[in-house]
């Protein structure tokens, strides 16, 4: 069994910063992908950054050079640095990870989402 805890969300001012964090925990044998979405009130859930298991980024145009994604596979954990954050951006942010559970099956999991509420 394999959980996502999401932590780092809550209320911030526009312009103001906020990291993210998620962990997975449980039957891992390894994991591929990890990436974090977003679903803001009354729109489709988007991609916003990935992260590979060799640490290779990308991040949707409308957040890069504002938001890194990384993450420390010790740990298990994939983190999201936000900067600058608008409040257009307010949303449910729901971590993702593909995890092999063993060497030659994976299941994809989603976390619980946390709320990111950017006030004016």
């Amino acid at each position: 069994q394999v959980q996502l805890v999401e932590s780092g969300g809550g209320l911030v001012q526009a312009g103001g910063s906020l990291r993210l964090s998620c962990a997975a925990s449980g039957t891992i044998f390894s994991i591929n992908d990890m990436s974090w979405y977003r679903q803001a009130p009354g729109k489709q859930r988007e991609l916003v950054a990935v992260v590979t298991s060799v640490g290779s980024t990308n991040h949707a145009d409308s957040v890069k050079g504002r938001f890194t994604i990384s993450r420390d596979s010790a740990k298990n954990t994939v983190y999201m640095q936000m900067n600058s954050l608008q409040p257009e951006e307010t949303a449910v942010y729901y971590c993702n990870a593909h995890i092999m559970h063993t060497l030659a099956y994976g299941y994809t999991h989603w976390g619980q989402g946390t709320q990111v509420p950017v006030s004016s």
